[in-house]
Protein backbone atom coordinates (compact mmCIF):
# COMPACT_ATOMS: atom_id res chain seq x y z
CA UNK A 1 0.00 0.00 0.00
CA UNK A 2 1.33 3.44 -0.93
CA UNK A 3 1.00 6.29 1.56
CA UNK A 4 1.01 10.06 1.41
CA UNK A 5 3.07 11.91 3.98
CA UNK A 6 1.77 15.39 4.72
CA UNK A 7 4.33 17.64 6.35
CA UNK A 8 2.53 20.30 8.38
CA UNK A 9 4.47 23.39 9.41
CA UNK A 10 2.77 25.36 12.20
CA UNK A 11 3.45 28.83 13.55
CA UNK A 12 2.33 30.38 16.89
CA UNK A 13 0.35 27.32 17.88
CA UNK A 14 -0.53 25.90 21.28
CA UNK A 15 -0.17 22.17 21.94
CA UNK A 16 -3.91 21.70 22.34
CA UNK A 17 -4.55 23.41 18.97
CA UNK A 18 -2.20 21.03 17.19
CA UNK A 19 -3.89 18.09 18.94
CA UNK A 20 -7.28 19.33 17.73
CA UNK A 21 -5.93 19.47 14.18
CA UNK A 22 -4.45 15.98 14.46
CA UNK A 23 -7.73 14.65 15.83
CA UNK A 24 -9.60 16.14 12.87
CA UNK A 25 -7.16 14.51 10.45
CA UNK A 26 -7.72 11.19 12.20
CA UNK A 27 -11.44 11.50 11.55
CA UNK A 28 -10.90 11.81 7.78
CA UNK A 29 -8.57 8.84 7.36
CA UNK A 30 -5.09 9.80 8.54
CA UNK A 31 -3.82 6.94 10.69
CA UNK A 32 -0.27 7.76 11.78
CA UNK A 33 1.32 10.96 13.09
CA UNK A 34 4.80 12.10 14.04
CA UNK A 35 5.23 15.32 16.01
CA UNK A 36 8.10 17.62 15.06
CA UNK A 37 9.59 20.74 16.61
CA UNK A 38 7.63 23.07 14.31
CA UNK A 39 4.68 20.94 13.27
CA UNK A 40 4.04 17.30 12.53
CA UNK A 41 3.80 14.65 9.83
CA UNK A 42 0.52 12.92 9.02
CA UNK A 43 0.15 9.74 6.96
CA UNK A 44 -2.79 8.43 4.94
CA UNK A 45 -3.21 5.61 2.39
CA UNK A 46 -3.17 6.98 -1.15
CA UNK A 47 -6.61 5.50 -1.90
CA UNK A 48 -8.13 7.33 1.11
CA UNK A 49 -6.72 10.77 0.32
CA UNK A 50 -9.13 13.42 -0.94
CA UNK A 51 -7.68 16.91 -1.22
CA UNK A 52 -11.10 18.59 -1.22
CA UNK A 53 -12.14 16.79 1.98
CA UNK A 54 -8.81 17.73 3.58
CA UNK A 55 -9.08 21.41 2.69
CA UNK A 56 -12.65 21.55 3.95
CA UNK A 57 -11.55 20.01 7.28
CA UNK A 58 -8.66 22.46 7.57
CA UNK A 59 -10.81 25.53 6.94
CA UNK A 60 -11.97 25.68 10.58
CA UNK A 61 -8.35 26.12 11.74
CA UNK A 62 -7.18 28.84 9.37
CA UNK A 63 -8.38 31.62 11.68
CA UNK A 64 -6.93 29.91 14.78
CA UNK A 65 -3.27 29.75 13.75
CA UNK A 66 -0.91 29.83 10.79
CA UNK A 67 0.03 26.60 9.09
CA UNK A 68 0.97 25.13 5.75
CA UNK A 69 1.44 21.61 4.41
CA UNK A 70 3.11 19.75 1.58
CA UNK A 71 2.27 16.30 0.21
CA UNK A 72 4.92 13.62 -0.34
CA UNK A 73 4.31 10.16 -1.83
CA UNK A 74 5.83 7.25 0.10
CA UNK A 75 5.86 4.01 -1.92
CA UNK A 76 4.95 0.83 -0.08
CA UNK A 77 8.51 -0.48 -0.09
CA UNK A 78 9.67 2.51 1.97
CA UNK A 79 6.82 2.60 4.51
CA UNK A 80 8.17 0.23 7.13
CA UNK A 81 11.55 1.93 6.97
CA UNK A 82 9.89 5.28 7.67
CA UNK A 83 7.75 3.89 10.48
CA UNK A 84 10.58 1.97 12.13
CA UNK A 85 12.83 5.01 12.09
CA UNK A 86 10.20 6.90 14.12
CA UNK A 87 9.47 4.14 16.64
CA UNK A 88 11.17 4.44 20.01
CA UNK A 89 10.50 2.14 22.97
CA UNK A 90 8.53 3.63 25.86
CA UNK A 91 7.98 2.90 29.53
CA UNK A 92 4.64 3.41 31.30
CA UNK A 93 4.45 3.80 35.08
CA UNK A 94 7.75 1.89 35.42
CA UNK A 95 5.74 -1.29 34.86
CA UNK A 96 5.09 -1.61 31.13
CA UNK A 97 7.80 -1.57 28.49
CA UNK A 98 6.58 -1.26 24.90
CA UNK A 99 9.16 -2.03 22.25
CA UNK A 100 9.52 -3.17 18.67
CA UNK A 101 11.06 -6.43 17.53
CA UNK A 102 14.33 -4.63 16.75
CA UNK A 103 14.73 -3.19 20.28
CA UNK A 104 16.47 -4.96 23.14
CA UNK A 105 14.19 -6.37 25.88
CA UNK A 106 14.10 -4.81 29.36
CA UNK A 107 13.49 -7.69 31.79
CA UNK A 108 13.34 -5.36 34.81
CA UNK A 109 9.82 -4.32 33.74
CA UNK A 110 6.91 -6.39 35.02
CA UNK A 111 5.17 -6.32 31.65
CA UNK A 112 6.68 -6.19 28.17
CA UNK A 113 4.66 -5.67 25.00
CA UNK A 114 6.30 -6.24 21.63
CA UNK A 115 4.71 -4.35 18.74
CA UNK A 116 5.77 -4.88 15.14
CA UNK A 117 5.70 -1.26 13.89
CA UNK A 118 3.48 -1.12 10.86
CA UNK A 119 0.80 1.39 9.97
CA UNK A 120 -1.66 0.46 12.70
CA UNK A 121 -2.35 3.06 15.38
CA UNK A 122 -1.59 2.15 18.97
CA UNK A 123 2.04 1.88 19.94
CA UNK A 124 1.61 3.51 23.34
CA UNK A 125 3.22 6.75 22.25
CA UNK A 126 0.00 8.75 21.97
CA UNK A 127 -1.43 10.09 25.22
CA UNK A 128 -4.72 8.24 24.71
CA UNK A 129 -3.07 4.82 24.42
CA UNK A 130 -0.70 5.36 27.34
CA UNK A 131 -3.55 6.54 29.59
CA UNK A 132 -5.65 3.51 28.64
CA UNK A 133 -2.71 1.27 29.55
CA UNK A 134 -2.50 3.06 32.91
CA UNK A 135 -6.21 2.46 33.54
CA UNK A 136 -5.76 -1.23 32.76
CA UNK A 137 -2.91 -1.39 35.27
CA UNK A 138 -5.06 0.23 37.95
CA UNK A 139 -8.08 -2.05 37.53
CA UNK A 140 -8.72 -5.77 37.86
CA UNK A 141 -8.77 -7.63 34.53
CA UNK A 142 -8.27 -11.13 35.97
CA UNK A 143 -10.79 -13.61 34.60
CA UNK A 144 -12.66 -10.92 32.67
CA UNK A 145 -14.19 -11.21 29.22
CA UNK A 146 -12.99 -8.14 27.29
CA UNK A 147 -14.04 -6.34 24.09
CA UNK A 148 -11.44 -4.02 22.51
CA UNK A 149 -12.98 -1.68 19.92
CA UNK A 150 -10.73 0.14 17.46
CA UNK A 151 -7.93 -2.16 18.54
CA UNK A 152 -5.21 -0.78 16.23
CA UNK A 153 -2.08 -2.81 16.89
CA UNK A 154 -3.89 -4.85 19.55
CA UNK A 155 -1.81 -3.28 22.31
CA UNK A 156 -4.71 -2.88 24.78
CA UNK A 157 -6.00 -6.38 24.09
CA UNK A 158 -2.50 -7.75 24.66
CA UNK A 159 -2.17 -5.84 27.92
CA UNK A 160 -5.56 -7.09 29.10
CA UNK A 161 -4.44 -10.64 28.42
CA UNK A 162 -1.19 -10.14 30.31
CA UNK A 163 -3.25 -8.84 33.25
CA UNK A 164 -5.23 -12.06 33.35
CA UNK A 165 -8.27 -11.47 31.13
CA UNK A 166 -9.63 -14.86 30.13
CA UNK A 167 -10.99 -13.99 26.68
CA UNK A 168 -10.58 -10.92 24.45
CA UNK A 169 -12.36 -9.93 21.25
CA UNK A 170 -10.46 -7.23 19.33
CA UNK A 171 -12.21 -5.34 16.51
CA UNK A 172 -11.00 -2.80 13.95
CA UNK A 173 -12.46 -1.74 10.60
CA UNK A 174 -8.97 -1.41 9.05
CA UNK A 175 -7.62 -4.67 7.54
CA UNK A 176 -4.08 -3.53 8.39
CA UNK A 177 -5.07 -3.27 12.07
CA UNK A 178 -6.81 -6.65 11.93
CA UNK A 179 -3.66 -8.30 10.55
CA UNK A 180 -1.44 -6.35 12.94
CA UNK A 181 -3.45 -7.46 15.98
CA UNK A 182 -3.10 -11.12 14.99
CA UNK A 183 0.64 -10.77 14.35
CA UNK A 184 1.33 -8.85 17.55
CA UNK A 185 -0.67 -11.30 19.64
CA UNK A 186 1.56 -14.06 18.26
CA UNK A 187 4.70 -12.00 18.94
CA UNK A 188 3.64 -11.75 22.59
CA UNK A 189 2.65 -15.38 22.94
CA UNK A 190 -1.01 -14.45 23.43
CA UNK A 191 -3.54 -17.08 22.44
CA UNK A 192 -6.83 -15.80 23.85
CA UNK A 193 -7.42 -12.85 21.49
CA UNK A 194 -9.95 -13.21 18.68
CA UNK A 195 -9.54 -10.49 16.03
CA UNK A 196 -12.46 -9.36 13.85
CA UNK A 197 -12.45 -6.91 10.94
CA UNK A 198 -15.37 -4.47 10.96
CA UNK A 199 -17.14 -2.01 13.22
CA UNK A 200 -20.06 -2.23 15.65
CA UNK A 201 -21.90 -4.57 13.29
CA UNK A 202 -19.41 -7.38 13.98
CA UNK A 203 -19.59 -7.14 17.78
CA UNK A 204 -20.66 -10.61 18.91
CA UNK A 205 -24.05 -11.00 20.56
CA UNK A 206 -22.40 -11.88 23.86
CA UNK A 207 -21.94 -10.23 27.23
CA UNK A 208 -18.62 -8.65 28.21
CA UNK A 209 -17.22 -7.70 31.61
CA UNK A 210 -15.02 -4.94 30.15
CA UNK A 211 -15.14 -2.84 26.98
CA UNK A 212 -12.14 -0.82 25.81
CA UNK A 213 -12.63 1.80 23.09
CA UNK A 214 -9.88 4.23 22.10
CA UNK A 215 -11.35 5.75 18.94
CA UNK A 216 -12.77 9.29 18.62
CA UNK A 217 -15.76 11.18 19.97
CA UNK A 218 -18.10 10.76 17.01
CA UNK A 219 -17.58 7.01 16.71
CA UNK A 220 -17.93 6.53 20.45
CA UNK A 221 -21.24 8.41 20.41
CA UNK A 222 -22.44 6.33 17.48
CA UNK A 223 -21.47 3.03 19.14
CA UNK A 224 -22.54 3.77 22.73
CA UNK A 225 -25.92 2.05 22.45
CA UNK A 226 -24.28 -1.12 21.13
CA UNK A 227 -21.75 -1.04 23.97
CA UNK A 228 -24.61 -0.88 26.47
CA UNK A 229 -26.27 -3.89 24.85
CA UNK A 230 -23.23 -6.16 25.24
CA UNK A 231 -21.85 -4.84 28.55
CA UNK A 232 -22.87 -6.83 31.62
CA UNK A 233 -24.53 -5.09 34.59
CA UNK A 234 -21.71 -3.61 36.70
CA UNK A 235 -19.46 -4.03 33.65
CA UNK A 236 -16.68 -1.50 33.06
CA UNK A 237 -16.33 0.75 29.99
CA UNK A 238 -13.01 2.49 29.33
CA UNK A 239 -13.06 5.22 26.68
CA UNK A 240 -10.41 7.44 25.11
CA UNK A 241 -9.61 9.28 21.89
CA UNK A 242 -11.31 12.58 22.77
CA UNK A 243 -10.75 15.85 24.64
CA UNK A 244 -11.83 17.00 28.07
CA UNK A 245 -13.45 20.12 26.62
CA UNK A 246 -16.04 19.86 25.20
CA UNK A 247 -16.05 16.11 24.48
CA UNK A 248 -16.16 14.55 27.95
CA UNK A 249 -19.50 16.11 28.94
CA UNK A 250 -21.02 15.14 25.60
CA UNK A 251 -19.90 11.52 26.01
CA UNK A 252 -21.07 11.42 29.64
CA UNK A 253 -24.52 12.60 28.55
CA UNK A 254 -24.73 9.92 25.86
CA UNK A 255 -23.56 7.18 28.23
CA UNK A 256 -26.14 8.24 30.81
CA UNK A 257 -28.95 7.53 28.31
CA UNK A 258 -28.01 3.85 28.47
CA UNK A 259 -27.49 3.53 32.20
CA UNK A 260 -23.70 3.90 31.99
CA UNK A 261 -22.26 6.04 34.79
CA UNK A 262 -19.08 8.11 34.66
CA UNK A 263 -16.57 7.20 37.42
CA UNK A 264 -13.23 8.91 36.83
CA UNK A 265 -10.91 10.15 34.10
CA UNK A 266 -7.25 10.78 33.41
CA UNK A 267 -6.06 13.88 31.61
CA UNK A 268 -2.95 14.47 29.51
CA UNK A 269 -2.61 17.62 27.40
CA UNK A 270 -6.43 17.87 27.23
CA UNK A 271 -6.74 14.25 25.99
CA UNK A 272 -8.96 12.09 28.19
CA UNK A 273 -9.18 8.42 29.17
CA UNK A 274 -12.30 7.75 31.26
CA UNK A 275 -13.82 4.90 33.23
CA UNK A 276 -17.57 4.23 33.26
CA UNK A 277 -19.67 1.50 34.90
CA UNK A 278 -23.02 0.17 33.74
Amino acid sequence: MNYYELLFTTITIEDYQQDLLINTLGEIGFDTFEELEFGFKAYIPVDDFDRAVLDEALEAYRDMFTFSYEVILIPQKNWNEVWESNFEPIAIKDKIFVRATFHEPRPEFEFEIVIDPKMAFGTGHHQTTSMMLELLLENDMAGKKVLDMGCGTGILAIMASKLGAKEITAIDYDPVCYDSTIENAQLNGIQNITALCGSKEVIPGEQFDVILANINRNILLDQMQRYSEVLKPDGELYLSGFYETPDLDIIMDEARKYGIKYIIHKLNNNWVAAKFIK
